[in-house]
């Protein structure tokens, strides 16, 4: 509670300062940069110990020299995978019903991915993306790297496969595949970034915000 309270407290010093510098109107885009909503999109150039799967649909469309490939870093422990992570971006300020339309930048996200509910890797994404205020959705591409058995090194074979198919198949989709995101946002014409307190969970049904 004392963090929050101390957060509020900052935030409000930081409110009646850009209400001094900038005016009404940042005051305004400053308040809605809580409404910025994220979800997990879909999962590109899936790549099993350098295999790419994201053609592939089920376990019988491996071939068996990259089945045997697979095998033997698993029997060695370790099990690279690297894909590229989609995260949808809205931004709802979009003059609707006689409010203020007002872009915002997303500066930076602070992210930890889960896979099956289990925590593997995180990471922080710095890229200055504009979200206008129209109701358009953007896309953030989020690089991942990681080894899988790692962290499911309690599962066979086959039950990994099943899982590199299930997010990065032909058929598959990021529903197994949560983000925690802590998020820092601008309003333009003021370059004061805001990070909202505390992360926030993405998933893959319906947008999330802070």
């Amino acid at each position: 509670m004392k963090r929050r309270t101390s957060w509020i407290s900052l935030t409000a010093v930081g409110l009646i300062l850009s209400v001094a510098l900038y005016g009404c109107a940042t005051l305004s885009g400053l308040m809605n940069l809580g409404k910025l909503q994220f979800k997990l999109a879909n999962v590109n150039g899936f790549r099993l110990n350098g295999v790419d799967v994201s053609r592939i649909a089920s376990r019988g469309q491996i071939g068996p020299m990259d089945v045997l490939a697979i095998g033997s870093a698993v029997a060695q422990k370790r099990l690279p995978v690297d894909f590229t992570l989609n995260v949808d971006v809205k931004n709802p300020n979009s003059g609707a019903n006689g409010a203020q339309a007002t872009p915002l930048y997303l500066n930076k996200i602070a992210w930890t991915l889960l896979i099956d509910d289990r925590t593997t890797i995180n990471g922080v994404t710095n890229q200055n993306l504009q979200i206008p205020g129209n109701g358009q959705t953007m896309t953030l591409p989020i690089t991942m790297s990681l080894d899988l058995y790692k962290f499911f090194s309690d599962r066979g074979l086959d039950d990994l496969l099943n899982l590199a198919l299930a997010i990065g198949g032909n058929q598959g989709s990021s529903s197994r595949l949560k983000m925690t995101a802590r998020i820092t946002a601008t309003v333009p014409g003021t370059n004061i970034p805001i990070t909202y307190p505390g992360d926030i969970t993405i998933i893959n049904q319906g947008f999330s915000n802070p």
